[in-house]
């Protein structure tokens, strides 16, 4: 990016100010994401001030640093500022712990002249403005950054835009760090409860897991992203929640079950979407895969026998990835079938049990090596003739 001047702005009338403020005010709190609710506000700055570049940085809590979460215009050049993207500001740069305790933006007309921006000189920054936006509590969630290449006094309006600015970006960064803690523990206690169903169904250890994982794998391949993904990942963990209603009696009987025991096993899937309505906030993705996992492309499944494409696409993804992974680890009752013979057995079901069309998508992602492969596997029996998959247990 080229490293120039910028000629200062107009300055900005009051009314005109106050506009742009709750405009930038509204994108904010109306964003679903960090990056979609701060560009714009970026964008206003080059717009109106010298500033020729601006960055977003966030507490990533994991790591103690500072990323980049959004950006706009010019920004440096060179291994250092690609050292910075990469891997963040450091907690302990003299800029972040200065902000850390003041209440209000800093700005320095030559980055050079003071100990506070250090480092930055090295990047090419010769003007340099820092806000704070803090939480509610005030802890500080982030730093808003705009900056010159070549010396710049930080007059009084361009002060006001970036201090009005910082203080609706406060907003933002608190809410959505709020609402990404929340789901945070939401995606904890639904694999939490799923690793714990697994423990009680006696399944091979990191079925759970794997069969997610797998399934996300699909989805992305078939084009799934954002919250579609998430939902059909939730849904995956919660897949057999309705288990939990089953008697130990039958679920875990180790010799064939008659056939009032299959049927009060299969009253799990309707067991596990009651439970899963009774959430609240599961959306209907993750409920069609609990929904329809035992649904097959004939009809034949239950317990709806719904056929073809009215089976959700969650329910026939999750499906596949179920059933491979079923067939690809060792239970109380089976070895684990090698992959080929797992495969042939997909091939052999491709419009009786599993839909033709993702089938294939299913097969070429598999060929690739990329899914993960079952943490126990035993020598297979034989195959599919040999080595039973008990359905009655699915």
């Amino acid at each position: 990016m080229t490293h120039s001047g910028t000629a200062r702005r107009t300055p900005m009338a009051a009314e005109g100010l106050a506009d742009r403020i709750v405009h930038l005010t509204q994108v904010a709190l109306c964003a679903p994401d960090l990056p979609s609710g701060i560009e714009p506000t970026l964008d206003v700055l080059i717009q109106d001030t010298a500033a020729v570049g601006s960055a977003y940085f966030h507490l990533e809590a994991q790591d103690l640093t500072f990323r980049v979460r959004a950006a706009a215009g010019a920004l440096p050049d060179g291994p250092a500022m690609q050292a910075i993207v990469t891997h963040g500001l450091p907690a302990g740069l003299p800029l972040l712990q200065a902000l850390r305790d003041s209440p209000v933006p800093l700005y320095f007309e030559d980055t050079g002249a003071s100990p506070v921006s250090a480092g930055f000189p090295e990047l090419g920054v010769a003007s340099l403005a820092a806000a704070p936006v803090r939480a509610a509590s005030g802890e500080l969630l982030g730093a808003f950054l705009m900056h010159t290449f070549v010396p710049h006094e930080w007059h009084p309006d361009e002060r006001r835009l970036f201090r009005s600015i910082g203080a609706t970006l406060a907003t933002l960064g608190g809410r959505l760090t709020a609402e990404r803690q929340a789901h945070t523990a939401r995606e904890a206690a639904l694999r939490a409860l799923g690793l714990a169903l697994e423990a009680r169904d006696q399944e091979t250890q990191g079925h759970t897991d794997r069969v997610t994982a797998l399934t996300v794998r699909l989805a992305e391949r078939l084009g799934w992203t954002g919250e579609h993904l998430q939902a059909l990942r939730w849904g995956a963990y919660l897949h057999d929640v309705g288990k939990i209603a089953i008697p130990d009696r039958i679920l875990l009987k180790r010799g064939s079950l008659t056939l009032s025991e299959r049927q009060a096993m299969q009253r799990h899937v309707p067991e596990g979407l009651r439970f899963a309505q009774a959430l609240g906030f599961l959306p209907p993705v993750a409920l069609h895969v609990i929904q329809d996992h035992h649904e097959q492309w004939s009809g034949r499944g239950y317990p709806h026998g719904r056929r073809g494409t009215d089976i959700s696409e969650a329910g026939r993804i999750f499906a596949l990835c179920d059933v491979y992974d079923a067939l690809t680890s060792t239970r109380p009752y089976k070895a684990a079938w090698s992959a080929q013979e797992a495969v042939a057995e997909l091939q052999a079901q491709a419009g009786r049990h599993f839909d033709p069309d993702l089938l294939p998508v299913f097969l070429d992602l598999l060929a690739e090596g990329t899914t993960a492969q079952p943490t126990e596997t035993g020598a297979s029996t034989g195959g599919p003739g040999h080595a039973p998959r008990r359905a009655d247990r699915r």
